[in-house]
């Protein structure tokens, strides 16, 4: 069985960023040598969450990143998962924003995913809190996924 992979906005973003940076520059080498020549060794699921974000007129290269996640599945956002967002922001784990960083988090909890790819490592991707997550995943009897960047997810 193929391990299953949830792709949060951030990964999306990386692939289409212009930007120079050293940083920027980093992670759109790492998001497009994942998503060109490793993604294929999994099963990969967004939500309507990352296409909501893709969606808005305002995101950078829209039209391209929907074409791009077009062909890939889309887990639902039940109500459990709501709950599950509600859980991360009362015990302070995520953000109080209920359709951003917590709400990626708990649907790649729900859906049994085995890593949730990020280039958020300020809230998800966070060694430092990832303790915090796992406790509180096992707490409500959820999965708890690895937490990893595209480069992490490469392998040798």
């Amino acid at each position: 069985m193929e391990e299953r992979v949830y792709v949060e906005t951030s990964v999306i973003g990386a692939y289409f960023d212009e930007r120079a940076d050293v940083v920027s520059s980093a992670q759109r080498y790492w998001t497009r040598l994942w998503w060109d020549k490793v993604r294929s060794r999994y099963e990969v699921v967004i939500s309507r969450a990352v296409i909501d974000e893709l969606s808005h007129p305002d995101y950078p290269h829209s039209q391209e990143a929907l074409e791009l996640v077009s062909v890939i599945q889309t887990v639902p956002i039940v109500e459990e998962v709501r709950q599950i967002v509600r859980s991360y922001i009362q015990n302070r784990i995520m953000p109080a924003n209920p359709v951003g960083d917590a709400l990626h988090l708990a649907l790649a909890s729900h859906h049994k995913c085995d890593y949730l790819l990020t280039w958020n490592c300020k809230h998800i991707a966070n060694p430092n809190k990832f303790r915090q997550i796992r406790m509180c995943n096992v707490s409500m009897g959820l999965y708890v996924p690895f937490l990893v960047t595209p480069n992490q997810l490469i392998g040798g």
